[in-house]
C-alpha cells in the first residue's frame, strides 16, 4: 500500500483587511519607532555607537507626591551596542519592529506569542519568555515619556480584566467596522461586564456618583446580586485581588473622565492594604513609568479597616497575623513613602500590629450575609470624610 504524501501547508499570507484609519496615539507610537530607528541609523552611518536610554524604573528613581502618586525622576540608563549587548540591542529592535508592524496592520499580540513570534529571528530569538518580556518592559519604559503604554504598542497580558457593574454604559467600537457600541452594564443579565485588555480608545456615559472597587469576588457577587448599585447609584468594579493593568487604567481612566470619586473596598490585611489598595491609589516605585496610566490618585480606603473591627464587633471574626503579614506590615511604616507620608495610615497600621489580628471582608457577615449591604456600606458612606488616604 502505497504511502499517503503529506500534505505542505501553504506560507502564502492571507489578504490583509483594509485598516481603518491610525488613532492619534497610533500615529504617536508608529513616529516614536520611527523616531529611535532613524536615530540608530543616523549614529551607524557616522560609524558611532548607537545607544538606547531607557528610565530608570527603580524606588530611588521616584519621587512621591501626595497629589499625584509616585513621580518618575531623571535617571536613565544607557544601552550602547557592544560586543556583549548586541543580541539584547538587536531584541529590541526586532521587537520595535514587530510593535510597529501590528499597530499598521491594527493588530495585537499576546506577551506568549511575541516570544513565539522570535523563533524566526535566528540568532536575536528570545531564550525564554522572561526575556522577552523584560525586553518589552524596557521598550515600554523608553515610549512611555511620550505616552506610549504596552497596550499602545499592541502587547498584551494573558489575564482578564475585572468585572464592572451599575450605572455606567460603555462606549467601545466594534473591531472591524470602527462603529460604536454601547454596552450597558445594568443590563447584563445575571452576569457582568468584563474590562478587556485595551481600554484607551473608551468612553463612558454615566450619573454615578462614585465608583466602589471590590477586592474579593465574593463581595463584588453580593452587591451585584442585590442590585446595591442601583440604591446608591454607583458604579461597582470587583478586582478579584490585585487589579490587573487594564482594571487600573479603566478605573482611572473613569474618573478622570467624569470626576468620580472611587472608594476602595478591601480585605483588612497588611497585604490588601500596602500591596493592593496602595498600588491602585499611588503606583509603585519600581514601575514608575507607568504611574502616570496606572494609579488612580482620587481613591480613598472606605474599610475594612482595623477601627472597624471594633466598632462592628468583629473580633471573633478574625484571623491572627501571620509572619509574612507583620513583616509586610513593619516595612510599611519604615520604608514606604507613601505610609510614611499619611499619620492616619500609620496609626491605622499600628493598631492592626497591637491587635495581631486581620479581618476579611467576609467577617461582616458575622451579623447577618446582608449585614454589609443593610448596615456597613450605608454607615461608611454617610462619613465619607474619615475615610483613610
Amino acid at each position: 500500500m502505497a504511502a499517503k504524501k503529506s500534505k505542505k501547508l501553504s506560507m502564502k499570507p492571507a489578504k490583509p483587511k483594509p485598516r481603518k484609519p491610525m488613532t492619534k496615539l497610533d500615529k504617536i507610537t508608529v513616529g516614536e519607532i520611527n523616531k529611535c530607528a532613524e536615530k540608530v541609523f543616523g549614529r551607524i552611518q557616522k560609524l558611532e555607537k548607537p545607544e538606547l536610554k531607557f528610565p530608570e524604573r527603580s524606588l530611588k528613581n521616584a519621587k512621591y507626591d501626595k497629589k499625584g502618586g509616585f513621580k518618575m525622576g531623571r535617571g536613565r540608563i544607557e544601552r550602547a551596542l557592544t560586543v556583549n549587548t548586541v543580541k539584547t540591542f538587536a531584541q529590541t529592535l526586532k521587537l520595535m519592529a514587530f510593535s510597529k508592524g501590528m499597530v499598521v496592520d491594527d493588530d495585537f499580540a499576546t506577551k506568549r506569542e511575541a516570544y513565539y513570534v522570535s523563533k524566526n529571528w535566528g540568532d536575536a530569538k528570545f531564550a525564554s519568555q522572561p526575556e522577552s518580556d523584560t525586553v518589552m518592559d524596557d521598550i515600554e519604559a523608553l515610549f512611555s515619556l511620550e505616552g506610549v503604554a504596552r497596550e499602545q504598542l499592541r502587547f498584551r497580558p494573558e489575564e482578564h480584566g475585572g468585572n464592572v457593574a451599575g450605572a455606567l454604559i460603555v462606549v467601545d467600537r466594534d473591531r472591524e467596522t470602527g462603529a460604536e457600541e454601547r454596552i450597558d452594564c445594568t443590563k447584563q443579565g445575571s452576569g457582568s461586564y468584563t474590562i478587556p485588555a485595551s481600554v484607551e480608545h473608551f468612553k463612558f456615559e454615566t450619573k454615578a456618583k462614585f465608583v466602589l472597587v471590590i477586592e474579593t469576588g465574593g463581595m463584588f457577587a453580593r452587591l451585584h446580586e442585590h442590585k446595591w448599585w442601583r440604591q446608591e447609584n454607583c458604579v461597582i468594579i470587583g478586582t478579584s485581588g490585585v487589579p490587573t493593568r487594564s482594571t487600573r487604567r479603566f478605573i482611572r481612566k473613569l474618573a478622570d473622565e467624569k470626576k468620580l470619586p472611587v472608594y476602595c473596598f478591601n480585605d483588612c490585611d497588611p497585604y490588601g492594604i500596602s500591596n493592593i489598595y496602595r498600588t491602585l491609589k499611588v503606583g509603585s516605585g519600581n514601575a514608575v513609568h507607568l504611574n502616570k496610566f496606572f494609579c488612580v490618585p482620587q481613591a480613598r480606603y472606605l474599610g475594612v479597616t482595623p477601627q472597624d473591627i471594633d466598632d462592628f464587633d468583629l473580633h471573633t471574626a478574625t484571623h491572627p497575623l501571620k509572619d509574612v503579614d507583620i513583616k509586610r506590615a513593619k516595612d510599611a511604616l519604615k520604608n514606604d513613602p507613601f505610609f510614611k507620608a499619611h499619620k492616619e495610615w500609620q496609626k491605622a497600621i499600628q493598631k492592626m500590629l497591637k491587635m495581631g489580628v486581620r479581618a476579611e471582608q467576609q467577617a461582616l457577615a458575622k451579623h447577618g450575609l446582608n449585614f454589609v449591604i443593610e448596615e456597613y456600606l450605608p454607615y461608611k458612606l454617610k462619613n465619607v470624610k474619615s475615610f483613610l488616604p
